[in-house]
């Protein structure tokens, strides 16, 4: 969905094979860029959680503010590597994907984009800026050997051709921010509105690493923080909707579906369907104890096979960010705040989000 909004092609093409070859790339980028940037990750979760324990207890947090800049140097480091050590580039960066983002969640659906000669020439030379960067990286990096692998190597490793590299590289970037930043949003949000949640998650924590800092090894024990990931996404809605190429034709009811059809998946609807969900508007992540609802999570997307890998970078991100905020700190709401949501193609909150945050003895 993401590419056809930004006129990009590339990738479109070319048998269901050649489609997996190019998915198979970026599965593996993800998890080497994850692994090779696992310390850095572990680094910046680090420095958040520094900066919450240095403010008073009564001191109100930002929490869109403080994950979105969080997400994106994050995003940016395992991305593309130490070009982005320096604060300078991630600002440039958000600056030019806060006006590429805002566009692509209204100008572009509801046309407003192309009746604004000032919004489409601001959006233009955000998108130019982003793809110039993205271009210096690729010639900075193609052909050397660098001691972090970042997920731009493996494209330049994968028989892409140019142009490919470049708009899967944004397509990444783009939506890998804003993903890992609201599912860091949402989570600790909805942990600060249930103190059994937080609790469970801390015995977790401690259980499996103890005094030992997080490794990559460790994440996959930490079952029940994925649990409340899940249910994180479940609950916020968090990808509201989601597009698929129809690889072959197909039809539902009596209607024809052609190949190379976008077919658009209303996946908020079923996330909060009560057929399906016991409750469906409670957070409760107990109710991925149960393999019927691992199993619908895994049909629609959100893990398995058909995850994108925004969503799989986002969920170890995430990982990391609550296991280093919850072995410090306990997370507490702002009395009588209601954090509405607002839908776009990533649900975020409508105004900012507010916290206060205690030390945890």
């Amino acid at each position: 969905m993401l590419k056809s909004l930004l006129g990009y092609q590339s990738g479109f093409g070319g048998s269901a094979a050649e489609g997996h070859v190019r998915k198979k790339v970026y599965e593996t980028g993800v998890n080497k860029a994850i692994q090779s940037n696992f310390a850095v990750l572990l680094e910046l979760a680090d420095e958040l959680v520094t900066k919450w324990l240095s403010y008073p207890e009564a001191q109100h947090v930002p929490l869109c503010q403080h994950m979105l800049g969080f997400a994106m140097k994050s995003v940016t480091r395992a991305a593309m590597g130490s070009h982005f050590e320096n604060d300078q580039e991630v600002i440039r960066f958000r600056k030019n994907h806060e006006s590429i983002w805002s566009e692509i969640g209204k100008g572009f659906l509801d046309g407003s984009l192309d009746k604004s000669s000032s919004r489409k020439q601001h959006y233009e030379e955000a998108l130019g800026e982003m793809e110039a960067a993205l271009k210096k990286v690729a010639r900075e990096r193609k052909g050397q050997s660098n001691n972090h692998e970042v997920f731009m190597d493996s494209l330049l490793q994968g028989d892409l051709i140019e142009k490919q590299v470049l708009e899967d590289s944004m397509i990444f970037s783009l939506a890998g921010s804003v993903i890992t930043a609201n599912l860091c949003i949402w989570s600790t949000y909805f942990l600060t509105t249930s103190s059994s949640v937080q609790e469970k998650l801390y015995q977790e924590v401690t259980k499996v690493l103890g005094r030992s800092p997080l490794t990559f090894d460790k994440l996959q024990e930490l079952r029940y923080c994925q649990q409340v990931l899940n249910e994180t996404v479940r609950t916020a809605k968090l990808t509201p909707v989601a597009a698929r190429l129809q690889e072959l034709e197909g039809s539902v009811i009596h209607h024809i579906i052609p190949k190379e059809t976008l077919v658009i998946y209303a996946l908020g609807v079923v996330l909060q369907d009560d057929t399906s969900w016991h409750m469906p508007y409670r957070f409760d992540p107990e109710r991925f104890n149960d393999e019927a609802a691992r199993k619908q999570f895994t049909l629609l997307g959100f893990s398995g096979s058909q995850e994108c890998p925004e969503l799989r970078f986002a969920y170890t991100v995430a990982t990391i960010m609550l296991s280093t905020l919850i072995r410090k700190l306990s997370l507490h709401p702002v009395a009588d705040q209601l954090v509405e949501m607002k839908y776009d193609l990533v649900t975020t909150p409508k105004e900012e989000a507010w916290i206060t945050v205690s030390k945890r003895n």
